[in-house]
C-alpha cells in the first residue's frame, strides 16, 4: 500500500457563515470528485457531464476566483480544483452559484492523493498559485514545487502542456526557479521579467495581499517538453 503523504496545512478558519455552509452541504457533493477504489485509475473526462476540449489542474485554489474566472473564461475546458480549507471550498461554491458554471468539479484533498490515479498527458494546464512557501530551511521539502510533485506533474501534462506558477515569497521565487532549472522536460516560457503575467491570468485575494504588504510576486510559465 503506498504511503498516504503526510498534510501539514489548515484545514478550517473561522466558523462559516449560514450561506457557505449551506453551500458546502448542498452544492459540493454533486461537485466533488472522489477517488477510483484501490488499484484503478480515474478519467477525468468521465467526471464532467459533457464532453471537455482540455482538463486543467489548480492545486490548492484558495479563494476560488481564480479557478472561477478560468472557468467562465473557458466553457470548454474541464477545471479541477484542490484545496483542503473548507472556507475556501466554500468561497468557490459562491462563485460556482453566483456564475452558473458547470465546468468545475473540486477534489476537497490534498492533490497529492489526486495525481497518482490520473492518467499520462491527460492535463493541458497545471496552475499553482501562491503555495505555503514554507520559508524555514528545515521546512523545505515541503513545498509544493520539487521532486515528486513535479515528477507527477510532469507525467501528467502533454506535451507543450503548461504550469504556471506564482508567489510572493522571496524564497520560494529562488527555489521554484531553482527547481524547475533542473528539470530536462519543463522549459521557461515567462520572459526575463517576472513581475509580468499574460492578460489571461487573473488577480488573487494573495497577489492583492502581497501588494499591499509591499512584497513583489512573481509569475512563472513553463512548457513541457
Amino acid at each position: 500500500m503506498a504511503e498516504i503523504p503526510r498534510f501539514f496545512g489548515r484545514r478550517r478558519g473561522k466558523r462559516l457563515r449560514d450561506a457557505g455552509q449551506a453551500r458546502v452541504q448542498s452544492l459540493l457533493p454533486d461537485l466533488t470528485l472522489r477517488l477510483p477504489e484501490a488499484g484503478e485509475g480515474l478519467d477525468p473526462q468521465r467526471v464532467f457531464a459533457r464532453p471537455m476540449r482540455a482538463i486543467w489542474l489548480e492545486v490548492g485554489f484558495g479563494g476560488g476566483e481564480h479557478l472561477a474566472w478560468q472557468a467562465s473564461q473557458h466553457a470548454d475546458i474541464g477545471m479541477i480544483g484542490c484545496e483542503v480549507f473548507v472556507n475556501g471550498i466554500a468561497a468557490l461554491l459562491g462563485h460556482i452559484q453566483k456564475g452558473a458554471l458547470g465546468n468545475i468539479r473540486i477534489f476537497p484533498e490534498d492533490a497529492r492523493l489526486l495525481m497518482p490515479v490520473l492518467p499520462d498527458g491527460c492535463l493541458d494546464r497545471v496552475f499553482v498559485l501562491f503555495p505555503d512557501p514554507w520559508p524555514k530551511k528545515r521546512h523545505a521539502e515541503r513545498r509544493f514545487i520539487g521532486g515528486d510533485n513535479l515528477d507527477q506533474l510532469a507525467r501528467l501534462l502533454r506535451s507543450g502542456g503548461e504550469l504556471r506558477i506564482a508567489t510572493d515569497d522571496p524564497t520560494y521565487q529562488r527555489w521554484a526557479r531553482d527547481q524547475m532549472t533542473a528539470r530536462q522536460d519543463f522549459c521557461l516560457v515567462s520572459g526575463d521579467d517576472p513581475t509580468v503575467k499574460t492578460n489571461d491570468w487573473p488577480g488573487t485575494r494573495y497577489e492583492a495581499k502581497a501588494r499591499q504588504a509591499g512584497r513583489v510576486s512573481h509569475f512563472l510559465r513553463y512548457l513541457r517538453v
